[in-house]
């Protein structure tokens, strides 16, 4: 017998008592048709030569489990009073085939530049083999598509999933984004690929799945804008900042390169040149005496005493003015040496500014310190020149000491392109020295 997934089909079995005694008899279905086949009724009893007929009801439901093809149907009759006399009839039902597929496309909108991947699902509902092919369309040509893989086989109740890669040929620069619409269908194909007949089993038309590719621009509009006011605050900039900015720094330089009004205590009696200090002894020994330090006051020779003057030598005259020390500091590889300058008897020295001076570029470590004081330490390699002020001058006393430590490391390479036999820094210390006694 056939019979449709879906649909159903009955067939009859008579059963007859040749015994001499009243039988009832119970009819049980076996094999694979057992879960969808009845029997009405499952139980009969009958007299002696006597006999009745039974229907059996099959259902297979419309179910990739229920597999198209020949399937054994097996009725077992069992007596009650003589089981030993139990009957097994058999026949063949034959199942029919359905064809069913469904598919759905994940995600149905995807955003992109130039493409956009796509998820197919696929599963085969029917009851029989089947190789599906899968194509895509839109009403222009502006995309591409591609499936991987183009074709696959599929048996009863099997799933697969598909790859679709769409691509736009043409960027979109600037503006809104593009809506591309486009479907994709899944379908039974042939060995060599083309597409099967619709089959009595399947609709006519099936519906394909819909899905769209929405190609976004390459600069959106926001960066536009961004643009827009980086080009404004360039022109503002270069018209009315920059202009401004230019006139304050001349402003700000010519008036640091104005000459400065010269102190009292620079000038020497009676306009004297700085770096003179005539003496104008009074005693039978009256002589002159170079003066000391710049502005300083001259110590005449026994008996005398020296004039008011400027010197920039190394005398021992205290006064009142500027002064600009330097010392010289030289040590070699793995050395450390000092350099100082002593403030003088009856004085005190109030340091303004330091510059230091590693014009060879030597490494090593440098410390400054007024009198007992540790001013700072620095690591040579990190400069060439550098300069500290003090608006408060630092007051250094009488008979302390400005000290320069310098630990050479390693000698620098000067102007000439050969490197130094040692270290030689150069740390020049200026202030206001004034006396402290009259």
């Amino acid at each position: 017998m056939t019979v449709a997934p879906g649909d159903i089909a009955t067939t009859t079995v008579t059963v007859r008592n040749d015994s001499d005694i009243v039988e009832a008899y119970s009819l049980e279905i076996v094999g694979d048709c057992a879960a969808w086949t009845t029997v009405e009724p499952a139980r009969v009893s009958l007299y002696p030569g006597t006999s009745e007929t039974v229907t059996l009801r099959l259902e297979p439901p419309r179910s990739p489990e229920v597999r198209a093809g020949e399937v054994p149907l097996g009725v077992r009759v069992l007596p009650a009073e003589h089981p030993e006399s139990v009957r097994v009839l058999e026949t063949t039902v034959r199942i029919g085939a359905f064809h069913e597929l469904h598919s759905e496309l994940a995600p149905r909108r995807r955003r992109g530049w130039l493409r956009g991947r796509y998820r197919l699902a696929v599963r085969n509902q029917g009851n029989t083999p089947v190789r599906v092919g899968f194509t895509a369309g839109q009403a222009g040509e502006e995309l591409a598509f591609a499936f991987t893989p183009e074709r696959h086989p599929l048996e009863p109740g099997e799933s697969a999933e598909i790859g679709l890669r769409v691509r736009t040929g043409k960027p979109v620069w600037f503006g809104a984004p593009v809506v591309w619409p486009f479907t994709v269908d899944a379908a039974e194909v042939s060995e060599t690929g083309e597409q099967d007949a619709p089959r009595p089993d399947e609709p006519a038309v099936r519906a394909p799945l819909d899905a769209e590719f929405v190609q976004i621009p390459i600069f959106p509009k926001w960066l536009l804008a961004l643009l827009a006011a980086l080009l404004a605050l360039l022109l503002a900039w270069f018209m009315l900042v920059r202009p401004a900015v230019r006139s304050a720094a001349e402003e700000a330089a010519t008036e640091a390169v104005q000459p400065r009004p010269t102190p009292a205590g620079e000038q020497g009696g009676a306009g004297q040149a700085p770096g003179t200090a005539p003496g104008t002894g009074t005693g039978p020994n009256a002589g002159t005496a170079p003066g000391a330090g710049s502005g300083g006051q001259g110590t005449g020779g026994p008996g005398g005493t020296g004039g008011n003057g400027t010197s920039t030598g190394n005398g021992t005259g205290v006064g009142d003015g500027q002064v600009s020390q330097t010392i010289d500091v030289k040590s070699t590889r793995g050395q450390t040496r000092p350099g100082t300058y002593p403030v003088p008897e009856d004085s005190v020295f109030e340091v303004t500014d330091i510059v230091i001076a590693n014009f060879q570029g030597d490494e090593g470590l440098m410390t400054i310190s007024f009198g007992d004081r540790k001013i700072t330490t620095i690591a040579l390699e990190t400069f060439r020149n550098q300069d500290y002020h003090w608006v408060t001058p630092i007051k250094i006393p009488e008979n302390d000491t400005v000290t320069v430590e310098v630990t050479c490391e390693k000698p620098g390479t000067p102007a000439s392109g050969r490197q130094a036999q040692g270290c030689h820094e150069v740390v020049n210390v200026s202030g206001v020295l004034s006396r402290t006694a009259q």
